[in-house]
Protein backbone atom coordinates (compact mmCIF):
# COMPACT_ATOMS: atom_id res chain seq x y z
CA UNK A 1 0.00 0.00 0.00
CA UNK A 2 2.75 1.93 1.30
CA UNK A 3 4.48 1.97 -2.28
CA UNK A 4 1.14 2.91 -4.58
CA UNK A 5 0.75 5.84 -1.83
CA UNK A 6 4.49 6.94 -2.79
CA UNK A 7 3.64 6.29 -6.45
CA UNK A 8 0.29 8.39 -6.53
CA UNK A 9 2.35 11.38 -4.51
CA UNK A 10 5.21 11.29 -6.83
CA UNK A 11 2.68 11.20 -9.86
CA UNK A 12 1.31 13.65 -8.61
CA UNK A 13 4.14 16.15 -7.83
CA UNK A 14 5.87 15.62 -12.04
CA UNK A 15 1.95 17.05 -12.62
CA UNK A 16 1.72 19.99 -10.63
CA UNK A 17 6.30 20.83 -11.78
CA UNK A 18 4.43 20.14 -15.21
CA UNK A 19 1.76 23.07 -14.64
CA UNK A 20 4.59 25.26 -13.14
CA UNK A 21 3.21 25.18 -9.54
CA UNK A 22 6.21 25.25 -7.42
CA UNK A 23 6.18 22.02 -4.85
CA UNK A 24 8.04 24.25 -2.41
CA UNK A 25 4.57 26.66 -2.11
CA UNK A 26 3.36 23.11 -0.90
CA UNK A 27 5.22 22.68 2.15
CA UNK A 28 4.71 24.08 5.33
CA UNK A 29 5.38 28.03 6.10
CA UNK A 30 8.65 27.82 7.91
CA UNK A 31 9.35 29.88 11.14
CA UNK A 32 11.52 33.05 11.36
CA UNK A 33 15.42 31.64 11.10
CA UNK A 34 18.58 33.06 10.44
CA UNK A 35 19.44 34.62 7.31
CA UNK A 36 15.84 35.22 7.05
CA UNK A 37 14.78 38.22 4.96
CA UNK A 38 13.46 41.40 6.30
CA UNK A 39 11.64 44.48 5.39
CA UNK A 40 13.57 47.62 5.41
CA UNK A 41 11.08 50.15 6.27
CA UNK A 42 11.61 53.13 4.00
CA UNK A 43 9.17 55.34 5.84
CA UNK A 44 11.33 55.15 8.98
CA UNK A 45 12.10 57.95 11.59
CA UNK A 46 16.01 56.96 10.56
CA UNK A 47 15.09 57.14 6.84
CA UNK A 48 13.50 60.72 7.26
CA UNK A 49 16.24 61.81 9.77
CA UNK A 50 18.82 61.00 7.18
CA UNK A 51 17.26 63.04 4.76
CA UNK A 52 17.22 66.01 7.16
CA UNK A 53 19.69 66.15 9.78
CA UNK A 54 22.18 68.70 9.15
CA UNK A 55 25.03 67.82 11.42
CA UNK A 56 27.31 64.99 9.37
CA UNK A 57 27.46 62.71 12.10
CA UNK A 58 23.64 62.79 12.90
CA UNK A 59 22.80 62.19 8.88
CA UNK A 60 25.78 59.03 8.82
CA UNK A 61 23.93 57.57 11.65
CA UNK A 62 20.55 58.05 10.71
CA UNK A 63 21.57 56.99 7.53
CA UNK A 64 23.19 53.39 8.50
CA UNK A 65 20.20 52.87 11.17
CA UNK A 66 17.61 53.22 8.10
CA UNK A 67 19.51 50.62 6.17
CA UNK A 68 18.91 47.61 9.12
CA UNK A 69 15.81 45.97 8.82
CA UNK A 70 13.81 46.77 11.71
CA UNK A 71 10.06 46.22 13.37
CA UNK A 72 7.34 48.31 12.24
CA UNK A 73 5.18 49.36 15.56
CA UNK A 74 1.80 49.70 14.90
CA UNK A 75 0.48 52.01 17.34
CA UNK A 76 -3.57 53.23 17.04
CA UNK A 77 -1.87 57.07 17.15
CA UNK A 78 -0.09 56.16 13.70
CA UNK A 79 -2.37 53.17 12.53
CA UNK A 80 -6.07 54.51 13.63
CA UNK A 81 -8.82 52.23 13.55
CA UNK A 82 -10.27 53.94 10.75
CA UNK A 83 -7.20 52.96 8.36
CA UNK A 84 -5.07 50.03 10.45
CA UNK A 85 -6.38 47.38 7.60
CA UNK A 86 -4.98 49.60 4.67
CA UNK A 87 -2.41 50.40 6.00
CA UNK A 88 -0.86 47.52 7.37
CA UNK A 89 -2.07 45.86 3.58
CA UNK A 90 0.28 48.55 2.42
CA UNK A 91 2.87 47.05 4.70
CA UNK A 92 2.51 43.57 3.46
CA UNK A 93 2.58 44.89 0.02
CA UNK A 94 5.68 46.53 0.49
CA UNK A 95 7.51 43.13 1.69
CA UNK A 96 5.88 40.61 -0.80
CA UNK A 97 7.77 43.15 -3.48
CA UNK A 98 10.62 43.16 -1.40
CA UNK A 99 10.62 39.34 -1.06
CA UNK A 100 10.91 39.70 2.99
CA UNK A 101 9.27 38.97 5.95
CA UNK A 102 7.37 41.61 7.71
CA UNK A 103 8.19 42.25 11.53
CA UNK A 104 5.34 44.28 12.76
CA UNK A 105 4.94 45.29 16.65
CA UNK A 106 1.14 45.67 17.90
CA UNK A 107 0.96 47.82 20.26
CA UNK A 108 -2.28 49.23 21.86
CA UNK A 109 -3.47 47.91 24.77
CA UNK A 110 -5.82 49.32 27.10
CA UNK A 111 -3.63 51.14 29.78
CA UNK A 112 -0.74 50.72 27.58
CA UNK A 113 2.69 51.15 29.47
CA UNK A 114 0.52 51.80 33.28
CA UNK A 115 0.49 55.72 32.45
CA UNK A 116 4.59 55.92 32.12
CA UNK A 117 6.27 57.39 29.33
CA UNK A 118 4.34 55.11 26.53
CA UNK A 119 1.01 55.86 27.59
CA UNK A 120 -1.95 55.45 25.69
CA UNK A 121 -3.98 52.71 24.16
CA UNK A 122 -7.58 51.91 23.05
CA UNK A 123 -10.69 51.00 25.17
CA UNK A 124 -11.05 47.70 25.67
CA UNK A 125 -13.98 47.66 22.94
CA UNK A 126 -11.71 49.45 20.12
CA UNK A 127 -9.03 47.63 20.87
CA UNK A 128 -10.88 44.07 19.86
CA UNK A 129 -11.84 45.85 16.78
CA UNK A 130 -8.48 47.08 16.18
CA UNK A 131 -6.73 43.97 16.26
CA UNK A 132 -9.47 42.43 14.14
CA UNK A 133 -8.65 44.69 11.46
CA UNK A 134 -5.07 44.28 11.21
CA UNK A 135 -5.65 40.25 11.65
CA UNK A 136 -8.13 41.04 8.26
CA UNK A 137 -5.13 42.36 6.39
CA UNK A 138 -2.93 39.74 7.21
CA UNK A 139 -5.81 37.49 5.85
CA UNK A 140 -5.82 39.43 2.63
CA UNK A 141 -1.98 38.42 2.43
CA UNK A 142 -1.44 35.08 3.50
CA UNK A 143 1.92 34.85 1.52
CA UNK A 144 3.95 37.05 3.01
CA UNK A 145 5.51 35.79 6.20
CA UNK A 146 4.20 38.01 8.88
CA UNK A 147 6.68 38.03 12.70
CA UNK A 148 4.19 39.77 15.13
CA UNK A 149 5.53 40.85 18.75
CA UNK A 150 2.64 41.28 20.55
CA UNK A 151 2.30 44.54 23.29
CA UNK A 152 5.58 44.33 24.36
CA UNK A 153 5.83 44.88 28.38
CA UNK A 154 2.41 44.45 28.26
CA UNK A 155 2.89 41.10 30.77
CA UNK A 156 6.13 41.66 32.48
CA UNK A 157 4.25 45.07 33.37
CA UNK A 158 1.17 43.54 34.60
CA UNK A 159 1.79 42.69 37.73
CA UNK A 160 3.08 46.09 39.20
CA UNK A 161 0.18 47.64 37.56
CA UNK A 162 -2.33 45.35 38.89
CA UNK A 163 -3.98 44.46 35.95
CA UNK A 164 -3.15 40.78 35.38
CA UNK A 165 -6.41 39.12 35.00
CA UNK A 166 -7.73 41.75 32.29
CA UNK A 167 -4.10 41.75 30.40
CA UNK A 168 -4.39 37.99 30.25
CA UNK A 169 -7.93 38.43 28.45
CA UNK A 170 -6.75 41.10 26.16
CA UNK A 171 -4.00 39.32 25.05
CA UNK A 172 -5.90 35.90 24.24
CA UNK A 173 -8.42 37.85 22.15
CA UNK A 174 -6.08 39.27 20.50
CA UNK A 175 -3.85 36.34 19.62
CA UNK A 176 -7.72 34.48 19.18
CA UNK A 177 -7.98 36.86 15.63
CA UNK A 178 -4.70 37.49 14.73
CA UNK A 179 -3.15 33.60 14.19
CA UNK A 180 -3.32 32.39 10.94
CA UNK A 181 -1.19 31.23 7.86
CA UNK A 182 2.56 32.27 8.24
CA UNK A 183 1.97 34.52 10.95
CA UNK A 184 4.30 34.10 13.54
CA UNK A 185 3.26 35.32 16.89
CA UNK A 186 5.23 36.17 19.90
CA UNK A 187 3.86 37.20 23.17
CA UNK A 188 5.75 39.72 25.61
CA UNK A 189 8.60 37.62 27.40
CA UNK A 190 9.89 40.22 29.33
CA UNK A 191 13.61 40.00 30.00
CA UNK A 192 16.75 38.38 32.10
CA UNK A 193 16.77 41.05 34.38
CA UNK A 194 12.72 42.01 34.98
CA UNK A 195 10.35 39.17 36.31
CA UNK A 196 11.68 35.43 37.51
CA UNK A 197 10.69 33.06 34.15
CA UNK A 198 8.39 30.86 36.24
CA UNK A 199 6.02 34.20 36.98
CA UNK A 200 6.34 34.94 33.42
CA UNK A 201 5.54 31.67 32.49
CA UNK A 202 2.35 31.58 33.97
CA UNK A 203 1.14 34.31 33.12
CA UNK A 204 2.06 33.19 29.44
CA UNK A 205 0.72 29.82 29.58
CA UNK A 206 -2.67 31.16 30.51
CA UNK A 207 -2.96 32.70 27.39
CA UNK A 208 -3.45 29.56 25.62
CA UNK A 209 -3.68 29.90 22.38
CA UNK A 210 -2.74 26.97 20.25
CA UNK A 211 -1.24 29.38 16.82
CA UNK A 212 1.40 31.35 19.15
CA UNK A 213 4.98 30.56 18.27
CA UNK A 214 5.99 31.67 21.39
CA UNK A 215 7.91 35.19 23.20
CA UNK A 216 9.83 38.12 22.86
CA UNK A 217 12.32 38.84 24.89
CA UNK A 218 14.51 42.24 25.64
CA UNK A 219 12.43 44.22 23.49
CA UNK A 220 13.53 48.08 24.10
CA UNK A 221 15.97 46.82 26.99
CA UNK A 222 19.84 47.06 26.88
CA UNK A 223 20.30 43.47 28.01
CA UNK A 224 23.20 40.99 25.96
CA UNK A 225 22.15 38.63 23.39
CA UNK A 226 24.06 35.83 25.63
CA UNK A 227 21.58 36.86 29.03
CA UNK A 228 18.68 36.69 26.77
CA UNK A 229 19.15 32.99 25.29
CA UNK A 230 20.02 31.87 28.84
CA UNK A 231 16.74 33.54 30.10
CA UNK A 232 14.67 32.05 26.92
CA UNK A 233 15.96 28.56 27.45
CA UNK A 234 14.96 28.73 31.12
CA UNK A 235 11.30 30.00 30.11
CA UNK A 236 10.56 27.96 27.54
CA UNK A 237 11.60 24.96 29.72
CA UNK A 238 8.64 25.85 31.65
CA UNK A 239 6.12 26.67 28.37
CA UNK A 240 6.47 23.08 26.67
CA UNK A 241 8.99 24.19 24.14
CA UNK A 242 7.89 27.62 23.40
CA UNK A 243 10.05 29.17 21.14
CA UNK A 244 11.68 32.98 21.16
CA UNK A 245 12.99 35.76 19.50
CA UNK A 246 15.07 38.18 20.94
CA UNK A 247 15.15 41.98 20.40
CA UNK A 248 19.45 42.61 20.05
CA UNK A 249 18.21 46.24 18.88
CA UNK A 250 20.58 48.12 21.68
CA UNK A 251 22.29 44.63 23.04
CA UNK A 252 26.13 45.92 22.35
CA UNK A 253 27.32 46.85 25.53
CA UNK A 254 24.61 45.09 27.70
CA UNK A 255 22.36 46.32 30.68
CA UNK A 256 23.55 48.94 33.08
CA UNK A 257 20.25 48.18 34.70
CA UNK A 258 18.41 51.25 33.83
CA UNK A 259 15.96 50.67 30.91
CA UNK A 260 15.14 54.29 30.13
CA UNK A 261 17.97 56.41 27.63
CA UNK A 262 21.13 55.01 29.57
CA UNK A 263 24.19 56.50 28.27
CA UNK A 264 27.27 54.70 26.30
CA UNK A 265 25.14 51.61 24.80
CA UNK A 266 25.82 50.21 21.77
CA UNK A 267 23.47 48.73 18.89
CA UNK A 268 23.44 44.98 18.92
CA UNK A 269 24.12 41.60 16.82
CA UNK A 270 22.67 42.33 13.16
CA UNK A 271 19.11 40.97 12.59
CA UNK A 272 18.70 37.36 12.00
CA UNK A 273 22.08 36.28 12.66
CA UNK A 274 21.68 34.24 15.76
CA UNK A 275 19.27 31.34 16.31
CA UNK A 276 19.38 27.81 18.07
CA UNK A 277 16.62 25.61 19.30
CA UNK A 278 14.90 27.81 21.28
CA UNK A 279 15.32 31.24 19.81
CA UNK A 280 14.23 31.14 16.30
CA UNK A 281 16.14 34.39 15.79
CA UNK A 282 17.12 37.84 17.30
CA UNK A 283 15.33 40.68 15.69
CA UNK A 284 15.59 44.53 15.93
CA UNK A 285 12.29 45.44 16.90
CA UNK A 286 13.05 48.77 19.31
CA UNK A 287 14.29 51.29 16.34
CA UNK A 288 17.70 52.60 17.79
CA UNK A 289 18.14 56.22 17.88
CA UNK A 290 14.22 56.17 19.47
CA UNK A 291 13.99 57.82 22.86
CA UNK A 292 12.64 56.05 25.67
CA UNK A 293 10.61 58.70 27.06
CA UNK A 294 11.85 62.34 29.09
CA UNK A 295 14.82 60.73 31.12
CA UNK A 296 18.41 61.16 30.82
CA UNK A 297 18.10 64.62 28.41
CA UNK A 298 16.14 62.31 25.72
CA UNK A 299 12.13 63.79 24.11
CA UNK A 300 9.32 62.58 24.34
CA UNK A 301 9.18 58.58 23.48
CA UNK A 302 9.17 57.06 20.67
CA UNK A 303 11.06 60.58 19.05
CA UNK A 304 13.84 60.74 17.16
CA UNK A 305 17.25 61.31 18.64
CA UNK A 306 20.02 62.11 17.02
CA UNK A 307 22.20 61.88 19.93
CA UNK A 308 20.87 58.93 20.69
CA UNK A 309 21.20 57.47 17.01
CA UNK A 310 25.33 58.75 17.01
CA UNK A 311 26.03 57.32 20.37
CA UNK A 312 24.39 53.79 19.76
CA UNK A 313 26.34 53.31 16.37
CA UNK A 314 29.93 55.29 17.16
CA UNK A 315 31.85 51.70 16.90
CA UNK A 316 30.85 51.05 13.25
CA UNK A 317 29.78 54.67 12.04
CA UNK A 318 33.20 56.59 10.82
Amino acid sequence: MSIIIGAVIAAVLVMLIGLGISVANLTEPAPPSPGEALLVDEDSKARTASMLESDPDAVAAATYLADVPTAIWLTPESYPLESVRELTSELLGEAKRADAAATLVIYGLPERDCGQYSAGGLDPEDYALWTEQIALALADSPEVKTIIVLEPDSLALAPECGNVAERIEQLSGATDVLIGENVWLYVDGGHSNWLPASEMAAMISQIGSDGVRGFATNVSNYNSLDDEVRYAAELSALLDGAHAVVDTSRSGAGSTGAWCNPPRRLIGEAPATYGDDVVDTNLWVKPPGESDGTCNGGPAAGDWWPAAAVELTRQVVP
